[in-house]
């Protein structure tokens, strides 16, 4: 399967995803038919190396599929980038890991958690380590079998690859939007994990990880941060782009009791369309110009330097600053209509402020770091 045809299944998923939409709402977790969906489509493997099974795709082809689902269901897309970018992340381990993982075959789901919910406790033993602990949001834990979570101790700080049957999920996801992610707690006690399903967080920073001499593409040569965060802004992309969508259609059809006539006649509507699409196109341009970067230093071997990795947080941070800005730009010339459940423009607007508030997206924070590298200062937070 190719990139176009992998792109196309993603948007043929579109209008049922839709539809589902309130239903992910109501169960707060994607629905089994969905997974059942994505699963036919193959999507989770079209990026998967082709050593177990996969298409072995660039990294790009995440961020396209991500931001097609969406424009249809901003849940669905979000655990999408999650299991995505784990399953990425999963061939860095050594080939024993890789081997356990994928034993079932392409569409094996996992999530993670990089955000202890408390204190965490890691002992290294013979053979491995014993790890207990709580992580909060951890989107789509409820598909997964298998779960990426940090724990750091005297070896240092470690990516753990732990199976399902090691982890309790916590129920804690009751929140205003991205409710479909069940992004729950999960928890870990005492549990028993070799070494060769932790790797170092230094070495995945550095893109120094046995899955780069094992599979050696360009995928494989990407420091973590550098592009970890794009398979959650792609979800907000196809979010802004399923509410110009929305919008456009509702002022179609929509007249205005005060004015008379059609909403669409109206020049303040037509403003609001164009500066939203506007904004809409520069952040999906933003975004696939950065991650065609990233892998074409990769490609030549290239270490990226440490403004160039700030440059990379600071333009995932302003590609959801750009989605933020449109979506409130529709939403607040929508009208009443736009409030109530039927609408999915008050959807799309409360799984866009929702997915803002990741840390990833704190523009203050992107901004100020690639600022002060620009005027020769150090950053002030290295692991950032």
């Amino acid at each position: 399967m190719d990139r176009e045809a992998c792109v196309r299944r993603a948007a043929e998923l579109v209008p049922v995803l839709r539809e589902r939409a309130p239903q992910a709402e109501t169960l707060r977790c994607v629905p089994q038919e969905t997974i059942d969906d994505l699963c036919r489509a193959d999507l989770l493997r079209a990026p998967l190396p082709e050593r177990f099974g996969g298409c072995g795709l660039d990294f790009d082809i995440i961020l396209s599929v991500a931001a097609e689902l969406g424009r249809g269901c901003g849940s669905t897309a979000w655990c999408y980038g999650v299991w995505a970018a784990s399953n990425w992340i999963v061939g860095m381990y050594p080939a024993q890991a890789q081997e356990e993982f994928w034993a079932t075959g392409t569409n094996t789901f996992c999530a993670g958690s990089l955000n202890p919910a408390g204190a965490t406790s890691l002992t290294a033993v013979a053979g491995g380590y014993r790890l207990s602990g709580q992580w909060d949001f951890a989107s789509g834990c409820d598909a997964a079998t298998w779960v990426l979570v940090m724990g750091a101790g005297p070896p240092g700080v470690l990516l753990f690859l732990v199976p399902r049957s090691d982890v309790a999920i916590r129920d804690t996801w009751f929140t205003s939007g991205l409710r479909g992610t069940g992004s729950k707690d999960i928890v870990i006690y005492n549990a028993f994990v070799p070494e060769h399903r932790a790797l170092s967080v230094t070495d995945l920073q550095e893109a120094h990880t046995p899955g780069r001499a094992l599979h050696d593409t360009a995928n494989y040569r990407i420091p973590l941060l550098s592009a970890v965060s794009y398979p959650l802004a792609a979800p907000m992309v196809g979010m802004a782009q399923g509410a110009v969508e929305t919008f456009q259609a509702a002022m179609q059809h929509r007249t205005s009791a005060l004015r008379g006539g059609q909403m669409a006649q109206l020049t303040g509507v037509q403003v609001r369309l164009a500066e939203a699409t506007m904004e809409v196109e520069a952040a999906r341009l933003i975004m696939h110009h950065d991650i065609h970067n990233i892998l074409d230093r990769a490609r030549c071997h290239a270490t990226p330097t440490l403004e160039e990795r700030l440059r990379a947080r600071r333009n995932v941070a302003y590609v959801a600053t750009l989605c933020v800005r449109a979506m409130n730009r529709l939403f607040d010339g929508s009208g009443g209509y736009a409030l109530f459940d039927a609408s999915p423009l008050q959807r799309f607007h409360r799984d866009m402020h929702a997915a803002s508030h990741h840390v990833s997206f704190s523009w203050d924070t992107a901004s100020e770091q690639y600022g002060r590298v620009l005027l020769g200062l150090e950053p002030t937070n290295r692991r950032f």
